[in-house]
């Protein structure tokens, strides 16, 4: 299998289960308080290692209790670890999570050292990204930062799939540089001006992508699953149908999964389809990485 090297951020989430999101000025007695590992970088390459995938993290952490817990994590899981830096002077990233009675959540995240991952720690990175057969990228560090990545990653033959999420405009040269991107109906929106509710809505927002330059488009669409899209395929892929308890690292849960089945050599709908199902046993547990499944718990699910 072709070795997947994700980079992007590492957090800690602190994570408060209320029947209802506050509204401004309100305080709320919620329940259960919970601390999980997190950050969509971390989320991502944690959901990969768990399919069987060989998985390199490129982060940075801070000198702190939050970033000594979450190394100690990684290295449990099985995640090449050897181009994660630290950084003393910074705190690491921290996420702040409300989560609603209906499965559904609200984020803060503080990023931390995350905002200090510089186009020059990626020269450090230089020969992964030489050796990796994809690059996964989210937007919870620098854009320049994801550029630059894009950049080596495209030039040095990888494939390079972009999670544009935390949503925001992306400038025109970075498109052509990718194989795939994956925004969910909101961040799709955003990207193309196009409001996305139904496949017929995906389908136009997936074209207007497909015109920046980009390979393949896929639009997460929660409960009603995933749309593909590129020049010659067009897929409308239904999620399982399971109750929600937490959303949290759904969309991480689907990236990841889908790297490792096209590390795998799977074609377009079964890798997305084994995505989608993944992501749905996530969102029936609570938290990001606590909530990710096995390959095995996976494949059972599936049969």
């Amino acid at each position: 299998m072709q070795p997947i090297l994700v980079v992007g951020s590492s957090n800690t989430d602190m994570v408060v289960k209320t029947s209802q999101f506050p509204l401004p000025g309100q305080t709320l007695l919620g329940g259960s308080f919970f601390m999980f590992s997190g950050g969509k970088g971390a989320n991502q390459a944690v959901a990969a290692v768990r399919m069987g995938g060989t998985v390199i993290l490129f982060t940075k952490l801070g000198n702190d209790i939050f970033g000594q817990r979450a190394l100690a994590e990684y290295k449990k899981e099985g995640l090449v670890t050897d181009f994660i830096t630290t950084d003393g002077a910074a705190a690491s990233g921290v996420a702040l999570i409300i989560v609603n009675e209906a499965g559904e959540n609200e984020i803060v995240v503080a990023p931390g050292a995350n905002d200090l991952l510089s186009v020059a720690d990626i020269d450090v990175a230089d020969k992964m990204i030489t050796m990796a057969g994809i690059v996964l990228l989210q937007l919870e560090i620098p854009l320049d930062t994801v550029f630059y990545a894009a950049e080596k990653a495209s030039a040095a033959g990888a494939r390079v799939i972009l999670n544009p999420a935390p949503a925001c405009q992306l400038p025109a040269a970075l498109m052509p540089l990718l194989y795939l991107i994956t925004p969910n109906e909101t961040e799709a929106s955003l990207l193309t001006g196009i409001t996305v509710t139904d496949m017929a809505t995906a389908a136009s927002a997936a074209e207007t992508l497909l015109a920046t330059g980009v390979q393949n488009v896929i639009i997460t669409m929660g409960a009603q699953g995933a749309y593909f899209s590129n020049r010659y395929l067009q897929l409308m892929i239904e999620a399982p149908v399971v109750t929600a308890v937490d959303s949290t690292a759904a969309g991480d849960v689907f990236n990841g999964v889908l790297a490792v089945a096209l590390a795998e050599g799977k074609e377009w709908e079964p890798a997305i389809r084994m995505a989608c199902a993944a992501a749905a046993m996530a969102v029936t547990r609570m938290g990001a990485q606590a909530s990710m499944p096995t390959r095995e718990e996976l494949n059972a699910f599936l049969s």
